[in-house]
């Protein structure tokens, strides 16, 4: 099995080289780290085709370098839930997140979204979901839109959101299409406010909360490029908000980077490690006045709290 899981789904390496893709080139050492990110998923997603045991992957996972493994289980995640999905019984995601992968649960939902864009037929996302986390589901869908922006995002065309999305749904993959233009655009500010600028309003916001979550936890541009990338939002607060949950998913897995210290001094004015205090405490707040809130209200509550002055619509607007 893993070796016909190997020749069916396998991914070459030369599917995550910018000119293979369209990409825009960028600076060399732009390219290269966004480059290598891409290497490490595919790393981690045929480790788990070849591997049916968690703790085995788990353990060849934690050869990675420890700034990028979440990146190896993300692709982990990707293979393990297509097992998941086309073996009757087996739940090999589930064991690996409530097991040896738990520090990188965030990123083991993500990896989930690619498995849904990668099936032979097209499940209807908000339905497929339901076996997941309640909080996190939404994570699935935003890894589902980075697919769709990484692999099919054509000129000016971006990828058309699956039928069936409810409001939440689109907010969820808009994060991970904007996640995707970080890679598209190789970082470029100027690039990515022009493609941004050419989407309908009420979807931009949650373009930049993405970019944010990218550029926080991919980085790949100096400082001079990441400060104007925040002064060109014309959503700041959700690039900040982006940046929170980078920081919170890095503290969780035990892997600070460079890049999400520069990203949050920069969108939230705070370290790392305060960002991430963030993420806990608004979480902390919603779960006192709801035992199940919503992914939707985490997100807009981390925006409210890095633009207080600034009214954010909720969820029904």
């Amino acid at each position: 099995m893993p070796s016909l899981m190997r020749s069916i789904f396998g991914i070459g390496t030369e599917n995550v080289r910018f000119d293979k893709r369209g990409f825009r080139c960028g600076p060399p050492e732009t390219r290269h780290r966004l480059e290598h990110i891409g290497e490490t998923f595919l790393t981690g997603y045929h480790t788990a085709l070849e591997q049916p045991r968690d703790y085995r992957i788990a353990e060849r996972l934690e050869r990675v370098e420890l700034a990028d493994r979440g990146f190896a289980f993300e692709g982990a995640a990707m293979a393990l839930a297509l097992r998941d999905m086309l073996l009757p019984g087996s739940r090999t995601l589930t064991a690996l997140m409530r097991g040896h992968g738990s520090r990188h649960v965030y990123m083991l939902h993500i990896g989930a979204g690619w498995a849904l864009a990668r099936l032979p037929w097209r499940p209807r996302i908000e339905n497929a979901i339901q076996c997941f986390d309640p909080l996190l589901r939404w994570l699935v869908v935003d890894g589902f839109g980075f697919h769709e922006g990484y692999f099919h995002w054509r000129d000016d065309e971006p990828p058309v959101p699956p039928a069936g999305l409810t409001r939440e749904g689109l907010h969820a993959f808009d994060q991970g299409l904007g996640r995707a233009l970080w890679f598209k655009q190789c970082g470029d500010p100027e690039a990515i406010a022009c493609v941004i600028r050419g989407f309908p309003q009420f979807r931009r916001r949650d373009l930049w909360g993405g970019l944010g979550l990218a550029a926080a936890y991919a980085g790949g541009i100096p400082q001079a490029d990441l400060t104007q990338l925040e002064a060109i939002a014309d959503h700041p607060a959700a690039l900040g908000q982006g940046a929170v949950f980078a920081a919170k998913a890095r503290e969780l897995a035990g892997n600070p980077a460079p890049q999400t210290e520069l990203a949050c001094s920069i969108f939230c004015r705070t370290s790392a490690r305060l960002a991430a205090q963030i993420a806990d405490q608004t979480l902390a707040h919603l779960m006192s006045v709801d035992t199940k809130p919503r992914y939707r209200d985490w997100v807009l509550s981390v925006e409210r709290r890095l633009a207080p002055s600034a009214r954010i619509p909720s969820c029904s607007e």
